[in-house]
Parts: structure tokens; sequence; C-alpha cells
């Protein structure tokens, strides 16, 4: 089995207005995210994506269509794609960073010999290590106080037992909005935050956070600067909060920057931003040789995306999902789907499907009609 041809589509899906995304790195009301069709020489189509967000990784569905066609396909054509290491190999020696562009293709290579080997990817990685439905946390926006109350109180009465809140947008909003969920969601249910490094500073953050003191915060999630190692550090020293790295963790390197300095309780992982499921796989069981546990971040990913997650999920020992509930909810943020049958979730639970590949089989000619031009 060989590559045959590689396609990036650029497509633009709204997301719900209930659910539309407010944070640090601004507002997030529509997703323009490209789907990469892989086709082999003997017929099979795999499907990957690329969930960009320029404020985040630095890639726009244009660049990543352009650089998944222009750059990536050739340099893999006759590859097979079974060979991920050797894929992801030319595709790193070929153009640093694009880790989601990355991800889309190698994600297409597993969704191929999954189908080929009738098998989901998960078995692939050595099999299931925790049931195939999860549960997530949810992520809440930086609305207003009273909006971010209302809409607390409905995820908890819809099971939700881990609430995050999105921080570092207005001091005394950040303030009053924790406080206001706290006050909705009631002791025994978890309160996190992210900051999503927009706190610029040690001081600053600690501030922040003496304000916050009586809200019963259990994670503290990206609270500074991308690479502000030293920072994370001083920060957990000085304020014994539990932090999670995540945007200071795209690569390994970067991984054991953050394991060398001791400077984070917690990392998020997952294939997007690691560049793929094999690397991210990998980083889980590196992070757990330092007994530092894992857990599932999202960039509000469709449901080839959020499927993949999910393989990267239910195969990873280390990523401590019982315990440190990540998010694999994206499908459901989004006016509609662009796969046959769509992920199952149902409030707090997502499941993913005991099918061969990816789980999910997107619906080509619903993506056409969604297919967005420079």
């Amino acid at each position: 089995m060989q590559i045959a041809s590689i396609e990036a589509i650029p497509v633009r899906i709204p997301l719900k207005p209930e659910r539309r995304m407010v944070s640090a790195l601004g507002r997030h009301e529509v997703s323009e995210f490209v789907l990469v069709r892989l086709t082999t020489d003997d017929g099979l189509v795999g499907a990957g994506e690329a969930t960009v967000t320029p404020q985040w990784s630095g890639e726009t569905v244009w660049s990543a269509q352009t650089i998944i066609e222009n750059l990536f396909a050739p340099l893999l054509d006759g590859l097979d794609p079974h060979d991920v290491d050797t894929i992801a190999l030319r595709m790193d020696k070929a153009a640093v960073g694009n880790w989601f562009a990355k991800a889309a293709i190698e994600m297409a290579c597993w969704d191929v010999v999954g189908q080929a080997k009738n098998k989901p990817v998960y078995e692939l990685l050595g099999g299931a290590c925790r049931p195939l439905t999860i549960r997530n946390r949810f992520s809440l926006g930086a609305y207003e106080p009273d909006v971010a109350r209302e809409r607390a109180a409905a995820l908890v009465d819809a099971g939700f037992t881990t609430i995050k809140v999105k921080v570092a947008t207005d001091a005394e909003k950040d303030v009053l909005r924790v406080e206001a969920v706290r006050e909705a969601i009631g002791p025994e249910v978890t309160l996190t935050i992210d900051a999503n490094a927009g706190w610029k500073t040690v001081t600053e953050a600690k501030q922040a956070l003496e304000r916050m003191a009586d809200c019963n915060i259990a994670l503290v999630e990206q609270p500074l600067l991308r690479g502000d190692f030293h920072g994370l550090k001083e920060l957990r020293e000085a304020t014994g909060h539990k932090i999670l790295a995540d945007e200071s963790c795209f690569d390994e390197m970067q991984l054991q920057e953050l394991i060398l300095h001791d400077c984070c309780d917690a990392v998020t992982l997952y294939p997007g931003k690691q560049g793929g499921i094999a690397r991210a796989h990998r980083m889980a069981a590196t992070a757990g040789q330092h007994d530092i546990p894992c857990t599932i971040g999202s960039n509000l990913e469709w449901d080839v995306g959020a499927a993949a997650m999910m393989q990267f999920v239910v195969s990873s020992p280390n990523v401590q999902i019982e315990t440190i509930p990540g998010d694999c909810l994206g499908p459901s943020y989004h006016e509609f789907s662009i796969v046959k049958s769509p992920l199952t979730i149902k409030g707090p639970f997502t499941t993913l499907p005991d099918a061969p590949g990816l789980g999910v089989e997107v619906d080509w000619s619903l993506v056409d009609q969604h297919r967005i031009n420079p």
C-alpha cells in the first residue's frame, strides 16, 4: 500500500451561538479548519483534520492547505502509510512547527492503515487501556459573570463534575467570573482555570490567584507565557497551586524542559498540538516515566480531530482523564458535523466507535458544500 494523493480542503463551520468561545486569545465564533483526504494506490481513503487557529499555533487555514499540498504531499508520495515515523521525519526535516498540518496527514495515515487491517487505531497503538466512553470537563469561555454563573449551573445539571473557566482577560471580571462559577456549582464540583498564557509576569499571576484564593481552584492551566519555564516553577513554588502546562508543551524538547525545571504538576497533550497521534502517545509515556500525569486538551475539533484524540486517550495509560478530565467535546460546539455518523456526545460523555481506522467516515459531498476559497 502506498500514498497516491493527499488533498487539503479548507472548510468553514460556525459554532453554536451559546458555545462560542472567549478567552485570552480572543473570540472563536467560526471554525476554519483543513480536512485532509489521503488516497492510497489500492483505493482506500483516509481523513485527517488540521484544527488550526493562528492565535494559538501560528497556522492558518491557508498556510496549512499550502504546506500540505505543495510541500508535504510531494515528499510523501509513494510512501507506505504504515511507516508513520518516516513520514513524520520527512515532514519535520522539511518544515519546523506546523504541528496541526503535520498531524492531519498523520491522522489520515493511521485511518487508512486501520481500515486496511480492519482495526481501530487504538488497537494499532497497543490496545485500549480504558473504556471507549470517557467523561469530559467543560471549558467555559470568559463570559460576563452573570452569563458564566447561569451556564455553569446548567452544566452541573447536565452532569459535568469539572468546570474549567477561561481567565486572563480583564482582571476584575476574571475574579468575578470565577467567584460566580464557584457559587453556581457549589463546593463539591471541581473548578479549574485556564489563562491561555495570558498573564505576562509571575507577579501578575500571583495577584490574580490571590484574589481567587477562596474559590478552591484545583488546577491552573498555562498561567504564564509560552517558554517561561522558570516562571512556572517560581509561581508553582510561591503559590502552592497545581500547574497544568499546555501552550508550553508542543514537542519532546519542551516536555523535557518542563520535567527538568520541575515546573508543572500535569501536562496537556493532544494529537493536533503534538504533530500526530504517535508523537502524542510517546510524549505521554515519557511524562509517565517522570510521574507527570497527562490529560487531553482541545482546539474545538470537528469529528475527525476529536476521533483522533479519543484514539489517543483510549490507548495511552498516562492520559489520566479519570483524575484530570480533559475535553473531547469539540464537535458539540459546532452547528453541524461533516461525518456520516458523528461521535456520540451526551452531556459530559464522549463515546468512540469500535470501528476500523479513526472510527468516523467523512461525508465528502458535505465537505465540498462548505469548502471555502481565498
